[in-house]
């Protein structure tokens, strides 16, 4: 059974997209297992950049099978915009299955995730204010709207109005913001209903199907596992269960049904939002790393912090994930810097510990201990062969992947599809 799950290591944004995209050009299916449109992947093919949010990877390859599955939050407007901006791309969806069983991000979910934050000051949770933590709170209450209930006409605008009774309540004895009106939110969603009803499924049977069939499946990850729901560093996390063991319970199949856990870590680390930092670099390091590498939000444009290499999440990522491989991408950035550091313990109230602290508390009294290496000047962008690297960049992968425990599979030195080097 071929089947492989790609999972951020870190925070995020570790450039799970690039490597998503070139192995779903082999995969005959690719899910998207957790998550919502707080989550993206930019993906660039053919010198056409693409930013998918709630779209499968896969997408760009027209003999795969996409699915979004069960544990994924759907915001119905988002997806057919994404939808409507892949066919004017020439790109076709028909490929495309939800399942049934998905959630659906209602209005009312996006306008209590902008007030609750608001409410919330200073110590606000940084969420993209998309509605994804109302809903999978309702998800958990068992009053959630699933996308089989949206396509049922007789059904949506029974659940609408009756979740909108409490909801509008909250929205304004709560919170004092406008309630909205149920009508208009039943004419809205039904008109997305009618064009998303070809799409809705049961994907279960089929992925099941397909895997015992012995065809390449790929579970596509969102986020990173430290935004992990119960494992991360809560509450500054996600809703969801970006791990590997979120996409058993995320798509329907077991655990014995995957083969390869592969983890996506950078060559440095950044996250967004509030919560501490370890390695945090606030400075023209920081800087100059930001800006050579790109980092800002693929959903919200936000600027990333930015940080040195922490080999204690690395450490934990392989351990919580049974990672089989990791991909380390964006070593290109730190090409040119006077000297490259690598955290590879903390120091803990006068203990080094290599292990991740489970509070905030804790996490916040960790103090990083470097190991620095040399960088390189030689640009890298070109190069395919791993003994091609300047021999400063070939040490400092090995020296991760001895930190990490866990052999680096790929190394990427660009965001093209085409610059990576296999080993």
């Amino acid at each position: 059974m071929p089947t492989k799950v790609v999972i951020g290591a870190q925070w995020g944004d570790e450039g799970k997209g690039k490597t998503i995209d070139i192995l779903a050009g082999k995969a005959d299916v690719v899910v998207r297992t957790s998550g919502g449109n707080n989550a993206g992947h930019t993906i660039e093919a053919d010198g056409v950049t693409y930013k998918l949010h709630l779209m499968p990877s896969g997408i760009l390859n027209p003999k795969t099978l996409n699915i979004i599955g069960n544990g994924v939050v759907v915001d119905p407007k988002v997806l057919l915009e994404e939808i409507d901006g892949m066919e004017s791309k020439g790109i076709s969806t028909r490929n495309l299955k939800i399942d049934a069983r998905a959630h659906v991000i209602m209005p009312y979910h996006i306008v209590l995730d902008g007030l609750s934050e608001a409410a919330r000051g200073k110590g606000d949770i940084g969420t993209t204010k998309k509605g994804i933590g109302p809903c999978y709170m309702d998800k958990a209450e068992r009053s959630g709207i699933r996308m089989c209930d949206l396509v049922n006409p007789e059904k949506f605008p029974v659940c609408v109005r009756e979740n909108l009774k409490l909801k509008n309540k909250m929205i304004e004895l709560v919170y004092g913001g406008t309630p909205l009106d149920p009508e208009s939110v039943i004419a809205e969603y039904t008109a997305y209903a009618k064009r998303l009803a070809p799409y809705v499924t049961a994907t279960t049977p089929i992925l099941y199907n397909s895997i015992c069939e012995g065809k390449e499946v790929l579970f596509e990850g969102a986020q990173g596992i430290l935004l992990d729901l119960d494992l991360g560093t809560y509450p500054y996390v996600t809703s969801s269960h970006p791990i590997s063991g979120g996409v058993c319970v995320g798509s329907g199949i077991g655990p014995t049904m995957i083969d390869e856990c592969i983890g996506i870590l950078k060559g440095y680390t950044t996250r967004v939002g509030n919560g501490p930092f370890p390695t945090e670099l606030d400075d023209e390091v920081g800087e100059a790393i930001r800006q050579k590498g790109h980092e800002f939000g693929t959903t919200t444009g936000r600027p990333r912090r930015t940080g040195w290499f922490d080999a204690v999440i690395a450490k934990y990522a392989v351990r919580t994930s049974s990672l089989t491989s990791v991909v380390l991408n964006k070593i290109d950035p730190l090409g040119g810097l006077d000297k490259i550091k690598l955290c590879v313990a903390y120091e803990k109230d006068g203990v080094i510990t290599t292990d991740f602290p489970p509070t905030l508390e804790e996490l916040a009294r960790c103090k990083p201990i470097y190991e620095e290496m040399d960088s390189w000047s030689e640009d890298i962008s070109n190069v395919k062969e791993f003994d091609k690297l300047p021999e400063a960049a070939q040490k400092y992968v090995l020296r991760v992947e001895e930190l990490c425990g866990c052999r680096v599979s790929s190394i990427g030195v660009g965001p093209g599809r085409d610059q990576n080097i296999d080993r």
